[in-house]
């Protein structure tokens, strides 16, 4: 599995780095654009869009625009949320983040253009066009106020505040957990997959994005800055309520695996061969970075 795992992000490395390389108009920006997009970090998102179209019957290769495509609008809300009006980090896998490098103003507009440059590398794939539809469909939902924004919306609206279960659920159901969604049902379509491997596909992708915001949660207890590439602590920082705050450590690890459980069942049945995806889901619910 950790080769399949190599093979997928070794595919997504590669075309993320012929991305503005020539013909713009502007070096510095593009610069910053690359510089965020390809700092490292997992690809799990990608993966997830080349995974989930191998598993519905397709092509990894075939899958890469919209896999890029999530990555980029990945790393634009990256971007976004260290900047000093968000969450005002100065570090991000283990590099300073684009605003101490580039300056603020230059940071929103890589951010900016990565979010459009994503929707163009999208709609241009080769893919039958009702395919491409649903896939633009499906990551522009989880771009907007459904998915990234109204969740980081919540989330400032929420520091210095007691928040719940259901509050703290809602928030990273559409930060996090909309774009894992979108990730999963994009790889379905590109493959021309089922209703049933769709629904099953943001089942598994929903259970996985509360597990990964809880662990989340849990590192930025019990880790390092230096272990997790960027400051631990901030939630506590920014007075946050997360699943740690209300639940504990000991509950998150049970809710964790109860979530990642979920995710492997909603996978199993729905799709001949979903080994990868069942490993994935436990791979991610014990990673310390």
């Amino acid at each position: 599995m950790t080769a399949e795992f190599e093979k997928a992000r070794s595919l997504i490395e590669n075309r993320l780095n012929t991305l503005f390389t020539k013909d713009v108009p502007d070096e510095n920006l593009a610069s910053s654009m690359r510089y965020s997009l390809l700092a490292g970090g997992k690809r799990i998102r990608p993966v997830i869009v080349l995974e989930f179209a191998k598993a519905a019957g397709g092509d990894m290769e075939s899958a890469l625009d919209a896999a890029c495509a999530a990555e980029m609008l990945h790393t634009y809300s990256l971007i976004h949320d260290d900047l000093p009006c968000m969450d005002d980090d100065d570090l991000r896998r283990g590099k300073p983040t684009n605003h101490v490098v580039y300056g603020e103003c230059t940071a929103v507009l890589a951010g900016d253009a990565l979010q459009a440059e994503c929707f163009k590398i999208l709609s241009n794939s080769n893919l039958p066009a009702e395919r491409v539809v649903k896939m633009v469909q499906y990551l522009s939902n989880a771009a907007g106020l459904m998915g990234i924004c109204g969740g980081q919306a919540l989330d400032i609206a929420g520091e210095g505040k007691s928040l719940n279960a259901e509050e703290v659920s809602k928030i990273h159901s559409l930060k996090t957990a909309s774009l894992l969604v979108a990730c999963a049902k994009m790889g379905v379509a590109a493959a021309g997959g089922s209703d049933t491997q769709l629904r099953a596909a943001e089942e598994y992708a929903e259970n996985l994005g509360i597990a990964f915001q809880i662990r989340d949660d849990v590192l930025d207890v019990i880790s390092t800055t230096e272990e997790l590439g960027k400051p631990v602590g901030s939630d506590d920082e920014n007075e946050k309520s997360t699943f740690v705050t209300l639940f504990g450590v000991d509950k998150c690890r049970e809710l964790i695996e109860e979530k990642t459980q979920a995710a492997i069942e909603a996978v199993k049945g729905a799709f001949e061969n979903c080994e990868f995806l069942v490993w994935l889901a436990g791979y991610l619910a014990g990673r310390v970075n």
